[in-house]
C-alpha cells in the first residue's frame, strides 16, 4: 500500500483508507458480529491500510467501539479520523458543549487519548464559515492535546470554498467520485492552502460497484432515490463501459480515478466483507491515465451541464 502526505498535517496515510460506517450492527446495514468486525479491521491493517474514518453515529456508536477494541495495542500504527455534530439517534448538535461531550465519548469508545483528525460532520451553512464559535472550540481541543488536526466533512464546491476561504481547516473530507465531481472545482484552493483531502462516498453509495441497474429498488438509507433517478443513474453508469475494457472491475477503476488527483490524500470506501475490503485496498495498484482522467471529467461536465445540474446523491 502506497502512502501519501495528508496536506499540511504531514501525516502519512494509506492511499486507500477504511470508511467504517458499515462496521458493526446497525439498523442501516444489518447484523455484523463483533468478532467479524474485529477481523475486518485486522485485515485492513495487514494489507497496509493505516487510515480509519469513523463517527459517533456510525452503526449506532458501534463503529467507534469496535475500532477501539480492534486497535488496542496498535494505536501508534494508525491515523484515526472521527467527527461530531450528528448525535446518535438522528439529531444534530454543533454547539461547543456537545463537541466536548461527543469528543470525550469518542475517545472513550476508541480507547485513545487523542484523535488525529476531528471533523465537523456535514455542518449547517453557518458552521462552514470559520467565524462561527465552533472553530475556536476546535482550536481549544487541539491546544488541550485531544485532537491533532481539524476540519469538516462537506459535499459541494460552494461549501468547500466557503470553508477554505474563511477557516483554518487542515483537513477536509469531501464527496468525490466519478458521478459527483463538483468538489474538484475547488482544488485550486486546496493546493493554495495545502489542505489534506479525504474522498468520501467514492463508489457513489454502491452505484460504482457495478451491482445496480435500472431495475434495482432500495430500502433503508438508499430508498431516497426515485425511480426516475435510478433510471438516470443506470443510463450514466452504462456510459462507463469504456473504462473497464481492460478487464479491471469498475469499483477498482472508480477508486483509482480519485487517486489520479494529487490533491487527494486518501480515498475511504466502506466495506461489509473482507473480500470487498481486499478488493478496495487493491485499487491502490491500479493506474488511471491522464487521458482517462480527462475523459471522466468531460463525462461529468457533459451530463451535469458543467456543474449546473448535479445528481442527488
Amino acid at each position: 500500500m502506497k502512502l501519501r502526505r495528508l496536506g499540511k498535517t504531514k501525516l502519512q496515510v494509506s492511499e486507500i483508507g477504511y470508511g467504517t460506517w458499515q462496521l458493526g450492527s446497525s439498523n442501516f446495514w444489518g447484523a455484523m458480529s463483533d468478532s467479524y468486525a474485529h477481523g475486518m479491521v485486522h485485515c485492513a491493517l495487514d494489507l497496509g491500510c493505516n487510515l480509519f474514518d469513523t463517527a459517533p453515529n456510525y452503526a449506532d456508536t458501534n463503529s467507534e467501539r469496535l475500532l477501539g477494541e480492534a486497535l488496542k495495542g496498535r494505536r501508534g500504527e494508525v491515523v484515526l479520523v472521527s467527527k461530531f455534530g450528528h448525535v446518535p439517534g438522528g439529531d444534530a448538535d454543533f454547539s461547543e458543549e456537545w463537541m466536548w461531550t461527543s469528543l470525550h465519548d469518542s475517545l472513550k469508545r476508541l480507547q485513545t487519548d487523542y484523535l488525529d483528525v476531528l471533523l465537523l460532520h456535514s455542518p449547517p451553512p453557518e458552521c462552514q464559515n470559520g467565524s462561527h464559535p465552533i472553530w475556536d472550540a476546535l482550536r481549544k481541543a487541539r491546544d488541550h492535546g485531544k485532537i491533532r488536526f481539524y476540519g469538516a466533512s462537506l459535499d459541494y464546491a460552494h461549501e468547500i470554498r466557503e470553508c477554505l476561504e474563511t477557516s483554518d481547516a487542515q483537513v477536509l473530507e469531501i464527496l468525490f467520485n466519478i458521478m459527483h465531481q463538483d468538489a474538484r472545482r475547488t482544488f485550486d484552493l486546496v493546493r493554495r492552502d495545502d489542505v489534506g483531502i479525504l474522498a468520501k462516498v467514492p463508489l457513489d453509495s454502491g452505484w460504482l460497484s457495478g451491482k445496480y441497474n435500472a431495475q434495482s429498488r432500495f430500502t433503508g438509507v438508499r430508498a431516497r432515490w426515485t425511480e426516475n433517478q435510478i433510471q438516470r443513474r443506470a443510463e450514466l453508469i452504462g456510459q462507463l463501459d469504456w473504462l473497464i475494457k481492460d478487464g479491471t472491475p469498475l469499483p477498482q477503476k472508480a477508486l483509482a480515478s480519485l487517486l489520479a488527483y494529487p490533491e487527494v490524500g486518501s480515498v475511504i470506501p466502506g466495506a461489509r466483507s473482507q473480500a470487498q475490503l481486499q478488493a478496495n485496498l487493491n485499487a491502490s495498484k491500479i493506474k488511471i491515465t491522464f487521458d482517462e482522467r480527462v475523459r471522466l471529467e468531460s463525462f461529468w461536465n457533459n451530463f451535469t451541464g458543467n456543474g449546473t445540474d448535479l445528481l442527488p446523491w
